[in-house]
Order: C-alpha cells, then sequence, then structure tokens
C-alpha cells in the first residue's frame, strides 16, 4: 500500500511538471482601426480626408447633424455660409412731388402710396386729405377724409380757402367742416355695371353732401330751405373751377350731394348741371333731360260734372303740329 501511494504522487508530481513546462497561447493581435495611437501621433494628421458615414455628429452639432441654428452639417462645402433671413418692410411712400409741396402750406394730408385698382383705376399722386386751412389758420376737417389725385386735392382746398368758406359764413356761423359723400372708388358711372369708369376711379372726382358749420349744424348743399342766395353762389363758383358739376336735375343719381371733377375733355367743354331749387320747385329733371312730349292738359272739376276736352289744336305744340302738316 505504501508503495502504491508513493508511485501516485510521483505520477502527479510528474504531469505537474510537465504542464508548467508548456508555453500558453499568445494573445490575438489588436485590428489596426482600433489599435491605441502611437505616443505623441497626431491625431488630425493621421485622420483620413474624406468624411466617416458612420462616425458621430461634429462638434457643437445636434444628434440629427445640425448645427444648433438649424443647418445641416454632413455634405455642406464648408465655403457656404448659412442662408441669410430676409425681411419684408411694407412699401413706404415715394418722395413728395411738387403737388404735395405746395399742397402741404394749405392744407393737411398724408401721403399715400401709389393706387392700383383694376383695370384702369388707380391713382400715381394720391393723397389722404384731411382738413383744408383756411387764411386765418384755422382748419376745415373732411369728414371722412378723402383719397384724391394730388391735383384735385388741390383744386378742392383753393374752392374752400377762396369761395366756399366765406360764403358759407352767411349761414350764420363760420365753416367747420365738408362731408365727404365719397372720394376715390374703383366703380363705373353712377355705380352701373358696364358703365364708362368714373372719374372717382381715378381719384379725380368728391361728392359734397354738406357744410359742417361751428354750431355744429349741417347745411345740406341740395336742401331747398337754404339760403338761395349762397348755393347760386356756390354753383357759380364750382362751375368755374371744375370741369363736372352734377348735382339735382342732372342725372337722377345726384339729387342729394354735388359730384365736382376734373374730368379732360377737348376742347376744354364744362359740364354744369345743377339745379338749385326753392321749397316750392317739385323734384323733377332738368329740361335739358325732359321729355320733349307735352303733357296732356286737365283740369280739377267739381264733382259730377264733365272735364272738358282740349283740342289738339288748341295747345301750343297742337298748333306747331298742325302747322307742319
Amino acid at each position: 500500500m505504501r508503495v502504491f501511494a508513493a508511485l501516485v504522487a510521483l505520477v502527479l508530481s510528474g504531469s505537474l511538471a510537465a504542464a508548467a513546462s508548456i508555453p500558453l497561447p499568445r494573445p490575438r493581435p489588436l485590428a489596426p482601426q482600433a489599435a491605441a495611437p502611437a505616443a505623441g501621433s497626431n491625431l488630425e494628421a493621421d485622420a483620413p480626408s474624406a468624411k466617416n458615414e458612420e462616425a458621430g455628429p461634429a462638434a457643437g452639432a445636434n444628434a440629427d447633424g445640425a448645427t444648433p441654428d438649424g443647418v445641416p452639417t454632413d455634405g455642406a462645402p464648408a465655403d457656404v455660409k448659412p442662408a441669410e433671413k430676409k425681411t419684408e418692410t411694407a412699401a413706404a411712400p415715394p418722395p413728395p412731388s411738387p403737388c404735395q409741396v405746395a399742397l402741404k402750406a394749405i392744407a393737411s394730408f398724408v401721403p399715400h402710396v401709389p393706387v392700383k385698382g383694376n383695370g384702369q383705376c388707380g391713382i400715381a399722386d394720391p393723397v389722404m386729405l384731411e382738413a383744408v386751412t383756411l387764411r386765418d389758420n384755422v382748419h376745415v376737417a373732411i369728414n371722412p377724409p378723402a383719397v384724391l389725385r394730388c391735383d384735385m386735392a388741390t383744386a378742392i382746398t383753393n374752392w374752400v380757402r377762396d369761395e366756399m368758406a366765406p360764403l358759407a359764413a352767411h349761414l350764420g356761423s363760420p365753416l367747420r367742416g365738408i362731408e365727404n359723400y365719397d372720394s376715390y372708388d374703383c366703380r363705373g358711372r353712377n355705380r352701373v355695371v358696364g358703365a364708362k369708369m368714373s372719374e372717382h376711379g381715378r381719384g379725380n372726382a368728391l361728392d359734397i353732401k354738406g357744410l359742417k358749420l361751428e354750431t355744429g349744424a349741417i347745411a345740406h348743399l341740395t336742401d331747398p330751405h337754404i339760403a338761395k342766395e349762397v348755393r347760386d353762389d356756390l354753383r357759380k363758383s364750382a362751375c368755374g373751377r371744375f370741369m363736372t358739376v352734377l348735382g339735382p336735375g342732372s342725372d337722377g343719381y345726384h339729387e342729394e350731394h354735388i359730384h365736382v371733377d376734373l374730368a379732360e375733355r377737348s376742347n376744354d367743354y364744362h359740364i354744369c348741371q345743377w339745379e338749385v331749387r326753392q321749397p316750392m320747385d317739385r323734384a323733377a329733371p332738368s329740361a335739358h333731360i325732359a321729355s320733349s312730349r307735352s303733357p296732356t292738359p286737365h283740369e280739377t272739376m267739381p264733382a259730377g260734372m264733365l272735364i272738358p276736352v282740349v283740342a289738339a289744336h288748341a295747345t301750343p305744340a297742337g298748333r306747331r303740329a298742325a302747322r307742319g302738316r
């Protein structure tokens, strides 16, 4: 038994000695791309010139490859700058025209950008006339402010300063305002569809409803109860200054306001159609647009009596017709 144990111990000791003498396997070498850089090597010089698509975002970029200002970094050349943001500003009015420079001394207005409407509508030199400055520096307000061609605004201003304000003073109170019924409006004449374009579409016309006095009263220019002498003089002055003046009795569209404009016509042709009516006048068309046919004569007879028949030749029209046969 002791001999067997000694043999076993001898065998085991020999195995351990043999195992100690067998060398262990060498570790596998690292991959070239994962190898640690050598001491003192330059990382930027050793890096490839082409961009590694698997590399992470550049310094300062977000995870999606964009810089904080939202400009993508991948694929963009270094010499391309981010697009600058464009700021849009409202169109400013052009420099004052010579007309506006002169108007500024006698009126209050706001310069307006050129107006372009449909078709032929538009104003090249528009202003928004707010008030007329009288010779005593008192302002006569335009209510509401009127958008007009500068030349038309100048004509209105001079009319108010030279004639309208002095005439309105005869109504018992100084003039302090003008009721604007219509100024620039891109439309046909009398708002009729398909009609020739109105001078309102060129900013070349103004419709006036009435005059506001210092007392607060409104004197309507078509009111037959307003002093006839004042309205007669206003009509005369308007027809002398403007190319077109339309009022009651003109065409049925101007029974409650006065229209004035500077329409350009051949031979300097003027139109002045404004009937200055009195309270007893009936609202009827003027003679130049009334029918030439004479009305049937009639009289009021007591009840039960027959109305006598007037022979056709007894009337002036009938006698003229009889002579012409």
